[in-house]
């Protein structure tokens, strides 16, 4: 396999949501980030690329044979912006997944470019949003693997669980092995806890382990056990339209608050509440007994 180092130019920043084990939150925490960030304001294109198509389904797609899916813009059968559907959420997107994607790892086997051809798919529309989101599958396969070469930085789901912390070291040997082959600008923007129990004495362990080996890559922001986050995929909604009060959504808006904080960056919603803050006229404070 030919190595190709990639230069990043100044356009939609890549954010892949990645872990190699299943059942972690991953496509969780994708739509429900994607739908937060979109709710502030910001431009997101959120990219399903399992064969599962979870994220999809989880934003009101069912399953259709004959929709075109990012499987057709890796095969180069179709340009990214022919294939990208809007959602309920004005400013989020979506780069549909579809069951396809499991004969991608096979096609594009013997490809020269294979490992680019999505970083290649989204060149042609990430300069029209702020942030692209890519939903990855739950193993280390070709399409993980473009997943990771088209990515920038990366948010990492795990549960604060025994196995979890032995799946750390494999990820990490995979990310540097990238990074010295395609992609050496490729960082772990930060590692997130979902489906925490802070009732747990494990729990707790393995949160002051991953801090000790991640430290500021440790999100302060973890996503609890919330029933409202485990129903709103049925309903075709991400949590913060299927439960605008649940912890679920809390906890989701406040990663999507860490996240601007993060890469400096101010939501259109919170240049908005700045001026309506400023444009309110302060009242007078008055102590008893009044005059």
């Amino acid at each position: 396999m030919r190595r190709q180092l990639l230069v990043w130019n100044a356009m939609g920043k890549i954010l892949g949501v990645v872990n190699q084990k299943g059942g972690v939150g991953k496509t969780t925490t994708a739509i429900n980030l994607s739908a937060c960030l979109a709710l502030e304001g910001l431009k997101i294109l959120l990219v399903d690329c399992d064969p599962q198509a979870n994220a999809s389904s989880g934003l009101g797609f069912q399953r259709d044979d004959n929709r075109h899916s990012i499987y057709d813009v890796l095969a180069g059968h179709s340009p990214a912006d022919q294939v990208i559907l809007p959602t309920e959420i004005d400013t989020l997107r979506l780069l549909p997944g579809s069951k396809n994607l499991t004969g991608a790892n096979i096609e594009l086997a013997a490809a020269e470019d294979r490992v680019l051809r999505l970083r290649q798919g989204l060149d042609t529309v990430r300069e029209a949003y702020d942030l692209v989101i890519l939903d990855c599958p739950p193993a280390l396969d070709l399409l993980t693997l473009n997943a990771l070469v088209a990515a920038e930085t990366l948010i990492v789901p795990m549960q604060a669980e025994y196995f979890a912390l032995e799946g750390v070291s494999e990820l990490v040997s995979t990310l540097e092995r990238v990074r010295a082959a395609f992609n050496a600008e490729l960082t772990i923007e930060g590692v997130l806890l979902t489906m925490y129990d802070d009732r747990t004495n494990l729990a707790q362990q393995v949160t002051e382990t991953l801090r000790e080996y991640f430290r500021e890559q440790l999100f302060k922001t973890v996503i609890p056990r919330n029933i409202r986050l485990a129903e709103a995929p049925s309903h075709g909604k991400p949590v913060a339209l299927y439960d605008p009060r649940s912890r679920g959504t809390e906890a989701y808006f406040e990663l999507a608050g860490e996240f601007m904080a993060r890469n400096n960056i101010e939501s259109p919603r919170s240049k908005e509440r700045k001026a309506a803050a400023k444009a309110r006229p302060n009242k007078e404070v008055r102590f008893w007994p009044y005059a």
